[in-house]
């Protein structure tokens, strides 16, 4: 039998912006007094929300909040702070890893961790040097690596937040191309440090795990994509219009499979995508309950399910 069990999740949190204006961004739409209006109750309410979604996932399979969680759109520590103070997730010991990064939106990924659980022993942002099609920088988010002991086991953990789709799929599938051969150095520098390193790649990558940014990841450096059996037509974890995407994604080394006393081994994987979390009726019924569509405030949760992966220490 199992000793320990332990969620390792990922979660985008559609703009989670505090109310106040930063020169050096681009986020006047998200100001008391913008067309959003994001006034401080609407701000408060969101956090609310988000941190009940966190403390229920994987609650019911390991009776605990995620021992590890990465974040994209995250504007500041800030907002950070706020989610760790909030009243559902003050009493377990959170921390988290965060740098600011040089995207345009000011929106950046984020690592949360519990304390009693996970010690951060090394972080570090990469950048990512993308160029649009007429030459220009493409300022985007910083790819995060943090290595520490979950448990008795030392991991190396990289989150992602990817390019978007905004301009067509294949016009911009080559700035995900870029990012992912990053996300390649990044585990190559791993694996020139560490042998038989335990790896876990996370985030929202704007491609699905059959598109060519996430299998040559996979092809590459041998890493198990569980999310691959997870989508349909009728599910994902964000949807365009009636169509459902999977861009929010976990892989991991094969290591995770093997099964040695002291060490982690992988258990399962799924969509976090509890009714709670979804429209409740509509057109849009079960799709994910957003905290905007364009300008019109829903006051849901976020526009992207959650995903975890479950892990066993014998």
């Amino acid at each position: 039998m199992p000793k320990k069990q332990f969620t390792v999740a990922f979660y985008n949190l559609e703009n989670l912006f505090d109310i106040y204006d930063d020169d050096s961004t681009h986020d006047n739409d998200f100001l008391p007094n913008s067309a959003k209006r994001w006034t401080s109750k609407r701000y408060y309410n969101k956090i609310r929300k988000l941190s009940y979604a966190i403390k229920n996932i994987g609650l019911e399979e390991t009776n605990f909040p995620p021992a590890l969680l990465g974040f994209a759109e995250v504007e500041n520590k800030l907002v950070l702070q706020d989610l760790i103070d909030s009243s559902d997730l003050k009493h377990y010991k959170y921390d988290f890893v965060h740098y600011n990064s040089p995207d345009e939106r000011g929106i950046d990924v984020a690592l949360l961790y519990n304390k009693t659980i996970f010690t951060v022993t090394r972080s570090e942002p990469f950048s990512v040097d993308i160029y649009n099609e007429d030459g220009t920088k493409d300022y985007t988010r910083d790819i995060l690596l943090v290595t520490g002991q979950l448990d008795n086991s030392q991991v190396h953990i990289i989150v992602n937040h990817w390019p978007s789709r905004h301009g067509g799929k294949d016009i911009t599938e080559q700035k995900r191309l870029t990012a992912s051969n990053e996300v390649d150095n990044i585990i190559n520098l791993i694996k020139q440090e560490h042998e038989s390193p335990k790896i876990i790649v996370m985030g929202d990558f704007n491609d699905d795990p059959s598109n060519k940014s996430m299998t040559q990841l996979t092809e590459k450096q041998g890493l198990f994509n569980p999310m691959r059996t997870l989508q349909s037509h009728d599910k994902g974890t964000t949807v365009h219009y009636t169509d459902w995407n999977l861009f929010d994604q976990i892989l991991f080394s094969t290591n995770f499979f093997e099964k040695r006393k002291g060490e982690l081994t992988y258990k399962e994987s799924d969509i976090f995508n509890e009714r709670f979390l979804q429209v409740f009726k509509g057109k849009y019924e079960a799709a994910p309950f957003r905290t905007y569509i364009g300008k019109k405030y829903q006051g849901g949760y976020s526009d992207h399910f959650p995903v975890y992966i479950l892990l066993e220490s014998y």
